[in-house]
């Protein structure tokens, strides 16, 4: 499956989960909005933590999610590849398999 098509399955999982809970949808959706507009971090950056934390729990569907976030918060290769390298400093050989498949995940979403 191509990381398109696991981002697209993804957000079609994520829909049915959230008409299925939609309280708790809704309570983890203000969370989400709260953590990332508050606090002294500017977006980009908290998505980066989101992606090295991805990458260390091994969450493919987090994987994709976050790194879509950053391709559109303007994020580049380079900062990605940094962020993938400290992840793998932390995680050790899964982290490695991770990140490289995280790579992929931009290559391919930032050639769209």
């Amino acid at each position: 499956m191509s990381w398109n098509e696991k981002r697209d399955a993804t957000k079609d999982q994520l829909r049915r989960l959230n008409k299925a809970i939609p309280d708790a949808a809704k309570a983890f959706s203000g969370l989400g909005k709260a953590v990332k507009e508050g606090g002294v971090l500017d977006f980009k950056t908290k998505e980066f933590v989101a992606l090295g934390i991805a990458v260390g729990l091994r969450c493919e569907a987090c994987i994709v999610l976050h790194m879509e976030a950053l391709i559109r918060a303007g994020a580049t290769r380079d900062e990605v590849g940094d962020v993938l390298a400290m992840s793998i400093q932390m995680g050790g050989g899964p982290a490695m398999m991770y990140a490289a498949k995280a790579m992929e995940c931009f290559d391919e979403l930032s050639a769209d």
